[in-house]
């Protein structure tokens, strides 16, 4: 962890995870059905069961293998959501919020880089997975309880569906029809 992350973490601690709790509840009762919203919070979830395979895997070879498939998840869910939803926050009159999270997804892409470069079973990689599982389900606790459920009540019904069938097609085109773990990565 870096001095600026300590400094960070030491000023904002992190959110609990009862509070995280009760956020996706209300962003889950205000998503609706099929929104992007609620596609946006089923990755979220995916995400979630990626991390923890990636933590569980009892070997190098599978810790390696579920940590690919966090990295394609992540990423995949992050240019989707730089391409389409960032976007609309800015447009509805959020450009701090979006200019927050391109700078946290970019981060989290820099930290995944460097994860590659450590042996899978050792403690700094772990180290280095509960760093980056932290700012992400921070990340994730910002979207849900405040940011897009804001661009959700701001953005005109008719833009809704164009938003929810952009971000489909953007996470199609990094993942394809392969959005969810294979089944020995469930945990």
């Amino acid at each position: 962890m870096s001095f600026l992350d300590k400094l960070v973490a030491a000023v904002v601690p992190p959110e609990s995870e009862a509070t995280r709790l009760e956020a996706r509840a209300r962003a889950r009762a205000e998503a609706a059905a099929g929104s992007w919203f609620s596609v946006v919070l089923d990755h979220h979830e995916q995400i979630e069961v990626a991390f923890e395979a990636v933590r569980a895997a009892g070997d190098a070879g599978s810790r390696r293998a579920a940590q690919k498939w966090l990295a394609a998840v992540l990423t995949g869910h992050a240019n989707a959501e730089e391409t389409v939803l960032y976007p609309a926050l800015a447009d509805a009159g959020h450009k701090t919020h979006a200019g927050m999270a391109y700078e946290e997804q970019a981060m989290t892409k820099i930290q995944l880089a460097l994860l590659e470069k450590l042996e899978p079973m050792s403690q700094a990689f772990i180290d280095k997975l509960e760093h980056i599982r932290g700012a992400v389900t921070h990340h994730m606790y910002q979207e849900e309880s405040d940011w897009f459920r804001e661009l959700q009540a701001e953005v005109p019904g008719r833009d809704q569906a164009h938003l929810a069938e952009r971000f489909q097609e953007e996470m199609s085109r990094y993942l394809g029809s392969a959005q969810t773990p294979a089944a020995s990565l469930r945990v």
